[in-house]
């Protein structure tokens, strides 16, 4: 499976992105989905989750009321809406996939199965 992100780029702080992933075949809807981000010399942390269906959602504490996830199942894509961003939110941002079923969205980045290669985020002014 290949995913790819896109989105990403260079705004000031307040600002907004949303970023996007999109899978190979058309099969996003059979993955729950996470977002992720990075930052140099430091792990990997979860963002944001969603269930197969949409209906559950799930965030870290830094971002509850400034991101959104989302999924369009029929166009075959995952989103993530940034709103009122912070120098502290840059990071590069993965997309991932979980194949299990479940039914909830996992926190944990070893239940993913597939990852994106990464958008990049930078949040100056």
């Amino acid at each position: 499976v290949q995913i790819v992100e896109s989105g990403g780029g260079l705004v000031q702080p307040g600002g907004s992105l949303r970023l996007s992933c999109t899978t190979d075949r058309n099969i996003l809807r059979i993955y729950t989905m996470g977002w992720y981000r990075q930052t140099p010399g430091k792990e990997r942390e979860f963002v944001a989750g969603i269930s197969r269906s949409g209906v559950r959602t799930g965030y870290v504490e830094s971002v509850k009321g400034r991101f959104t996830i989302s999924r369009d199942n029929a166009k075959n894509t995952l989103y993530l809406q940034m709103d009122s961003l912070k120098p502290e939110d840059t990071a590069l941002y993965f997309c991932a996939a979980d194949i299990n079923f479940r039914l909830g969205y996992p926190e944990q980045s070893s239940a993913y199965d597939y990852w994106g290669r990464g958008t990049q985020v930078t949040v100056s002014s």
